[in-house]
This record gives structure tokens, sequence and C-alpha cells, in this order.
């Protein structure tokens, strides 16, 4: 069994999240930016470094909302998702495009960046869940298990 680590970040910002449109499975076309952890790096440099390169922006790892499990396949999958801040003070587009350079042949290459309404985030494909968790400001945070017993299936 493969077993990887895959910090996500969620950016907040007025009542929008941010989110990627790839191939991640046939059925869902949208995720949270993130990627895998690379040798001699640690989660935080894994996380700065996977936005950047998936959207362009600097970011402040703020701290871990939730931590599970996912298993498909012979996959083990440790799900971090960490909650970030954005660097810079100018304005973020609602939409726009960015080159990632480092696109790897195991994840789909990035086609569109979107500001989500948070009220919209299951027309992306998330669960209501994951909406519910970002309203209520990531209540109890910290280890959940198994991904899909917690977010519900995506």
């Amino acid at each position: 069994m493969d077993i990887r680590v895959r910090p996500s970040g969620v950016l907040v910002e007025n009542n929008r999240v941010l989110l990627l449109k790839q191939n991640v499975t046939e059925t869902q076309n949208w995720s949270l930016p993130g990627g895998a952890l690379e040798t001699d790096e640690s989660i935080e440099q894994c996380l700065v470094r996977e936005l950047k390169e998936e959207t362009g922006l600097d970011v402040l790892v703020i701290g871990l909302l939730y931590l599970t499990d996912r298993f498909y396949e012979e996959n083990h999958i440790v799900h971090m998702t960490f909650l970030v801040e954005r660097i810079g003070d100018l304005p973020i587009e609602f939409t726009w495009n960015h080159i990632d350079g480092c696109s790897s042949n195991t994840s789909g290459r990035v086609r569109e960046i979107r500001m989500v309404p948070v009220d919209e985030l299951t027309e992306y494909g998330f669960s209501s869940t994951f909406t519910r968790l970002v309203k209520t400001n990531f209540p109890e945070r910290g280890y959940k298990g198994d991904f899909e017993k917690f977010y519900g299936k995506l």
C-alpha cells in the first residue's frame, strides 16, 4: 500500500473560498489547492510551495483544521487541511488562470482558479458538511478519521 501525505489549504476571503479546477476524479473537477509532500520538505513548506505553484499566491499557514485518512484502491492518503491567509494586500480576482510550471503527471493540470461563494460550494462538488464547516469557522478541529465519513462522499 502506498502512503502519501497531502496538505491542502483553505483560503477564505469575503465569504469566498479558493478552488482549483482540475481533474480530481471522474466526478470531481474542483479541489482545494495542495499537493504531495516531497522528501526533506516540511508540511508547511509543502503547502506554501503548492499554493504558489498552483495559484501564484503567497500564503501564510495559520493552523491545522482537520486531519483525515482516505483509502482507495492501493492508496492511503493522509489529508491535512490547513487554514491559510494570503500575504499581500492587492485585491484578489474572483477568477483567474495561472501556469503551474511544476504540474506532475499524477495530478491534473490546473485549468482555472476561482474564489467561490461559500453558498455555492456544493455546486462545485463539495459536501454540505464542508460547506457547514466553512460557514461555522471550522469547529471541533483535529483528527477526524475517515475522510469520506467526515466530509461526506465527494
